[in-house]
C-alpha cells in the first residue's frame, strides 16, 4: 500500500493515521485508493470541529453535534444553549476526540462499503 494516500488529508492526527493504517491493512492499491476516496469525503478535521464548536459562544449551539451524527445531542444544544455553555465549553475541551470518534466510525463504513463492492466485482462471490 502506498503510504501517500493518507497525505493529503488535513488535521491527521497520529492517533487517526495508526487507526487508518490498521483499518487499511489487507487492501491493495485499488482498493486503499477507494477507501482514501470515500474517507475524504466523509471525514471531519478537528479544526472543523473546533470552529463549530465555537459558533456555540455566538449564537448557534450544537453544529458540532450535528455534523458529527449526533442528531439529537444537537438538538438538545439547540435549545439550551450549548446545555447553558456547560456542555460547549465541554466540547471546546474535547473537540479532538469527537473529531477521532466520528474519524473512526467513517473510516469503519468506507472500509466495508469498499469490501461489499470487491466482493460483488469477484467472479463467483
Amino acid at each position: 500500500m502506498n503510504p501517500d494516500l493518507l497525505s493529503h488529508l488535513k488535521g491527521l492526527t497520529p492517533e487517526e493515521y495508526g487507526f487508518l493504517q490498521h483499518t487499511m491493512a489487507g487492501m491493495n492499491q485499488q482498493q486503499a485508493q477507494q477507501f482514501v476516496m470515500f474517507y475524504s469525503g466523509k471525514r471531519r478535521s478537528s479544526q472543523d470541529i473546533l470552529i463549530f464548536t465555537l459558533l456555540g459562544f455566538v449564537g448557534v449551539a450544537g453544529v458540532q453535534r450535528f455534523v458529527t451524527d449526533q442528531i439529537g445531542m444537537g438538538i438538545l444544544y439547540f435549545f439550551t444553549a450549548g446545555l447553558c455553555f456547560i456542555g460547549t465549553i465541554v466540547d471546546l475541551v474535547n473537540h479532538q476526540t469527537l473529531a477521532l470518534e466520528y474519524n473512526q466510525k467513517k473510516a469503519v463504513e468506507c472500509a466495508h462499503l469498499v469490501k461489499m463492492m470487491h466482493q460483488s466485482q469477484t467472479p463467483g462471490a
